[in-house]
């Protein structure tokens, strides 16, 4: 298993590659970054350099509101940057942030998904031989790539992608297309074994894969301390977060596996702006159930003993709220995580 550091969404890019260095440090595989309050490829170009050692990733960026040519040209570049060390992430979002916070149409993610992917592929295969572009699909068509605008051949061509999901499509598609699936942080080793890896395995069998051909990727919530009172304080953080995901509908279908009827009632919460309160709806059991509940120093062995053979690479979610841990606490928990 690989340990991966999550770059939290304050980092300004100016500090990355400080940051960069300190992960390689403490022993991190890789670093990823999300497409929230800063744009997730920036601070890529700028570790790539920093510490030349870490595999690096989108975790996620949206897809839709990129054209497939602006994805494939900057995944190119990073790909050449970081001596074949990147993952492309990627996500569809939902309807509302595609529609009203990026300004464009929405389409069946799925389907629409699957075009984006293979025209990325198509896209590459130019880049890399120089030859014509020719994709024609239901959602998108390139026919015109000239050599002016064709970055060329690379070292590492084939570059690994990997989408995120929570239903079964989503994962089918992954075991159909991709080298990797990003799990939500909000899932259950249960839901693991009974949607998330079959549908990916089926979806590898009906395209001559198997499921082995998928890494699993994901964070996991881990509520640790030194004392009870920190412990306290990263559970009420894991609550808080926790309780945030579960008033999603999109992730109804974790809450259903386990029989959780609490769904409705922290909608309901989070219309009225009941942020604050939705935590205390969230039972112990489901903290320890999708999260990681153990001090520092056997956070590593429940995480190994949780996802055994499942997860490919692990890093640890941030929770605001919940005690730092030291450098030096960090580091040997990545070594025994690993």
């Amino acid at each position: 298993m690989k340990v991966d550091y999550y770059l939290p969404p304050t980092t300004l890019t100016t500090s990355v590659p400080d940051e960069a260095r300190r992960v390689a440090e403490l022993g991190y595989d890789g670093l990823f970054t999300a497409e929230t309050s800063h744009d997730p490829f920036i601070p890529l170009a700028l570790a790539a350099t920093a510490a030349p050692g870490l595999t690096l990733g989108t975790a996620i960026a949206v897809a839709f509101p990129r054209s497939p040519m602006v994805t494939a040209q900057v995944a190119w570049d990073l790909a050449a940057m970081s001596e074949g060390r990147f993952i492309l992430g990627l996500g569809t979002q939902v309807k509302p942030h595609i529609v009203r916070r990026f300004g464009m149409e929405w389409t069946t993610a799925t389907a629409r998904l699957r075009d984006y992917l293979d025209a990325l592929r198509a896209i590459w295969s130019s880049f890399q031989t120089g030859e014509g572009l020719r994709f024609d699909s239901d959602e998108y068509r390139f026919t015109l790539l000239t050599p002016f605008f064709n970055p060329g051949p690379i070292d590492h061509p084939e570059v690994p992608v990997a989408i995120a999901g929570v239903g079964p499509k989503l994962a089918e598609l992954a075991g159909e297309r991709c080298q990797g699936f990003h799990v939500h942080p909000f899932h259950t080793v249960r839901y693991l074994d009974d949607v998330i890896i079959p549908n990916i395995a089926a979806g590898a069998a009906a395209h001559g894969r198997t499921a082995s051909d998928v890494e699993l990727i994901s964070t996991v919530f881990v509520v640790t301390g030194r004392d009870e009172a920190e412990m306290a304080a990263a559970s009420k953080a894991a609550k808080q977060q926790m309780a945030f995901y579960a008033s999603t509908p999109s992730y109804r279908g974790v809450l259903e596996a386990h029989g959780w009827d609490f769904g409705d009632e922290l909608n309901r919460m989070s219309r009225r702006g009941e942020w604050d309160a939705m935590a205390d709806v969230i039972p112990d059991e489901v903290v320890a159930t999708v999260g990681v509940v153990a001090e520092p120093d056997r956070v590593g062995q429940a995480i190994r003993d949780r996802y055994g053979d499942r997860i490919a690479r692990i890093g640890y979610y941030t929770l605001d709220g919940a005690p730092a841990l030291s450098d030096d606490e960090l580091a040997a928990m990545v070594a025994s995580t690993r």
